[in-house]
């Protein structure tokens, strides 16, 4: 019998979600920070994401909503929510922005941001030795994660009274991208008087059993430890050296077990799959500067968030997360997607950017590395005429039982994104080469006889020497791993539709060969307006279903006498 609440289940190397009893792949997108927090709002939202192909949506749930005046729970809106989103059959994954949201307390009640007492404030060291009253709760007290403790025990509670029986709520996110912004360590009394105490034993003992297997971010960040088994022990810095990746180290083991406290409760009342979202910096190969992208150091990023340098740190002393998640606005999409993978934690995008820029890249994450899913953010106020995430999603949704299905067979797919050539018409070269059942790949832009354009996709080794092809302005070719066989050429190239999105079955539309192939050669995903160059013979055809089967086949050297 399927279990009735969604959960995560292992495969060979990750993790899928299961929800109604089967796997399921999130086709997300995430609203701006206050649509959910009206249901008459959201009414004219609902519809519209439904159509363009989103099956899951991301929005904010706050503490300052639910709990107005401390102990008085108000889930009224919510409810609202829940039953609109169940009605238009969207599934939700609520955001809880308690505590901390972006590196700030924000979405705090104001019963906690006015009563400095109870509820300190993080102290930030300025130049000349001045302080500044942080916009952040002190993680170093009692009283805050108590409270959000309590208040998000409330929601769970909640949903499982509420939503059990449906699942429309198949996640949650714990806080949103935490972290202190303004300095690389909380400067309090309280902070200080831990950071010059002893390193406790839990964390001395998890870096020198596991140094082998840590990120490489976090030992090069550790020159002065080293995972040494014998270390002067009376503060933080006589452990780890005078330096901001001490403070970053600090900050991250506490804000791990502050969110633990609170993922913990929560889930022991409601025990759906939770994670914690991580603001990536320029630590994790930012290729483009701005805000979102954090700035150079702990403090200008959120310093303590679960980045590449602490992650470890994370996954150890935050158990009760199922994900520490990437959001990836301006990083190096595939660095950050293999970083996030670290220890074989499943990979879940939970934002994204919603042009195509970032459209274009979900398919590297579904086909390289197994993602559960990806949400582009702010898709509530992007026009349709506007949004690719409309076709990319719709293409997924056609083809996610294949997808699901190679998830679960190890080294089975690939995925690849090619971007607009620069304005000279010039492109990187840009070639792939995998291997896969058998067969070496060569992936690459699809021809043209004028400019190349961008493009995007997914192969798949179905069985034997067949392989599914997803997506557009890409070609490949196939030879043989065995030497004796020489010639490698096409046996079928079929464009397909699929008739049954459940389980997958599709149909054929064309049988494609000669000119669409090079005349056998190459198996090529055309591009949605191929140009001809000015090129007198239209033998370029343009994209169509952009899903298409196909196998190769070859010949051992014949030369008879």
């Amino acid at each position: 019998m399927a279990r009735e609440i969604p959960y995560l289940e292992a495969t060979y190397n990750s993790k899928q979600l299961i929800v109604h009893g089967k796997p399921f792949l999130i086709r997300g997108a995430e609203l701006h920070n206050s649509s959910l927090s009206s249901a008459e709002f959201m009414n004219d939202v609902w519809a519209k994401l439904s159509a363009a192909n989103i099956n899951t949506v991301l929005g904010a749930t706050t503490w300052e909503q639910i709990e107005p005046e401390e102990g008085k729970f108000d889930f009224t809106e919510l409810d609202k929510v829940i039953e609109a989103a169940r009605e238009h059959g969207l599934h939700l994954i609520l955001l809880w922005f308690g505590s901390f949201k972006n590196g700030f307390s924000a979405y705090t009640p104001a019963w906690v941001k006015t009563n400095q007492k109870r509820f300190p404030r993080a102290k930030l060291r300025k130049e000349g030795g001045r302080m500044e009253i942080g916009n952040t709760l002190s993680i170093f007290h009692p009283e805050a994660p108590q409270a959000d403790l309590k208040a998000f025990t409330a929601l769970m509670q909640h949903l499982k009274t509420v939503d059990e029986k449906h699942s429309t709520v198949i996640m949650v996110q714990v806080e949103n991208e935490v972290g202190l912004i303004g300095d690389s360590r909380d400067g309090s009394a309280a902070a200080n008087k831990i950071f010059n105490s002893p390193v406790p034993d839990e964390l001395l003992k998890f870096l020198v059993s596991d140094w082998a297997n840590l990120n490489s971010t976090i030992k090069a960040n550790l020159a002065h430890f080293k995972g040494q088994t014998s270390i002067t022990n009376t503060s933080w810095e006589s452990v780890f050296g005078s330096a901001v990746a001490t403070d970053e180290l600090f900050m991250a083991y506490h804000y791990a077990i502050y969110l633990e406290r609170i993922a913990a409760a929560g889930k022991a009342a409601y025990p759906i799959p939770h994670f914690t979202n991580v603001w990536l910096g320029d630590t994790d190969d930012v290729s483009n500067g701005g805000v979102v992208s954090g700035g150079t150091a702990p403090g200008v990023y959120p310093s303590g968030g679960g980045v590449a340098p602490v992650l470890d740190i994370w996954q150890k002393f935050a158990p009760t997360f199922d994900i520490v998640t990437p959001d990836i606005y301006m990083a190096d999409y595939k660095k950050a997607c293999a970083t996030y993978r670290h220890r074989n934690q499943p990979l879940f995008i939970p934002e994204q950017r919603r042009d195509e820029y970032g459209a274009r890249r979900i398919w590297y994450a579904f086909g390289s590395h197994q993602a559960m899913g990806t949400a582009p953010f702010g898709i509530d106020t992007l026009d349709d005429v506007y949004n690719p995430f409309i076709k990319h999603y719709g293409l997924l949704k056609q083809v996610s039982a294949h997808v699901l299905a190679s998830q679960r067979r190890p080294n089975s797919s690939v995925g690849f994104f090619f971007d607009e050539p620069s304005a000279n018409g010039g492109v990187k070269p840009e070639i792939l080469e995998p291997t896969l059942g058998g067969w070496q790949l060569k992936i690459e832009r699809s021809f043209t006889f004028g400019k190349q354009g961008p493009g995007f996709g997914m192969i798949i080794h179905l069985h034997d020497s067949q392989f599914l092809l997803i997506g557009e302005g890409f070609q490949v070719s196939f030879t043989s791993l065995d030497p004796e066989k020489p010639f490698s050429s096409l046996l079928h190239f079929d464009e397909k539709e699929v008739v049954n999105v459940e389980t997958g079955e599709m149909r054929t539309l064309r049988m494609l060969n000669g000119d669409e192939t090079k005349s056998g050669r190459l198996f090529i995903m055309p591009g949605e307006n191929p140009d001809y160059g000015g090129y007198p013979v239209s033998v370029t055809i343009p994209a169509r279903t952009r899903i298409a089967v196909c196998e190769p086949y070859a010949l051992e050297w014949d030369d008879p006498v």
